[in-house]
């Protein structure tokens, strides 16, 4: 009996320490999740930072693990350390060579010259850093705003899946050689009134580059937008809203 009773008394020992610990969890989570996404956010920038001071393997190991969450296509990621903060397709052709196939164009980091690239592409930049950000700014809002509907996010959602998409079927015809290279629909549009490098190519301050910027980061404080207030809800933080 008495074995049975130091059992039991273990046992509930063990579940009060994890009710604890969950709840201090639960309490903390944005916490978690504002260094979970800052370290997700800030490794992409480490890697040409550890190319540059010479630790090529913790370099190439981030552009590795990264690889998997983007095609890291260097005419469309910032590059640090070099002339530019970025280059054109023609301009990586020239320094490396002189081809049209994404994936042998990924594997391009940089050279010591024009700098090395950032893990991910200027769209995967905006979007996720736009998480924390956008979660920063709705933390002392989060008694008086509303959680975003599950159709507003999907609205959100709908400019970077044009966006890539469109990109993707571009890319297709050939790296330089697609319909959002040129943008001759959007000239044509508008009638050529904007400067010429506003409509070709990836550079910034290009049609691309600001669609990827825009479409990335309303995608990102979407997804705060709609989750954390959820999140705050269900944590006892505030009265659960649709």
């Amino acid at each position: 009996m008495q074995s049975g009773a130091e059992g039991a008394v273990r046992v509930g020992r063990t579940v009060s320490t994890t009710g604890a610990l969950v709840e201090r969890l639960s309490r903390s989570w944005f916490v978690i999740v504002i260094v979970i996404s800052g370290l997700l956010v800030g490794l992409p920038w480490l890697a040409p930072v550890f190319m540059r001071l010479g630790w090529t393997e913790a370099g190439r190991a981030i552009y590795f693990a990264y690889s998997f969450l983007c095609h890291q296509l260097p005419q469309r990621s910032f590059f640090l350390f070099g002339e530019r903060f970025n280059y054109s397709l023609a301009e990586i052709q020239a320094a490396w060579q002189a081809t049209n196939d994404p994936w042998l164009l990924r594997q391009f980091i940089g050279t010591p010259d024009m700098g090395y690239k950032v893990a991910w592409s200027d769209r995967m930049v905006a979007l996720y850093t736009s998480i924390p950000l956008a979660a920063l700014i709705w933390w002392p809002l989060r008694r008086r705003l509303r959680a975003l509907p599950l159709w507003g996010l999907a609205l959100l959602a709908l400019p970077i899946l044009a966006d890539g998409a469109s990109h993707m079927v571009s890319d297709l015809a050939g790296m330089g050689a697609g319909f959002r290279d040129g943008n001759q629909w959007l000239a044509t549009l508008t009638g050529n009134r904007f400067p010429a490098a506003l409509y070709a190519g990836d550079a910034w301050g290009s049609f691309n580059s600001l669609m990827r910027l825009v479409t990335g980061v309303l995608f990102g404080a979407g997804v705060v937008w709609a989750a954390f207030p959820r999140f705050y809800a269900d944590l006892g933080g505030a009265p659960r809203q649709a």
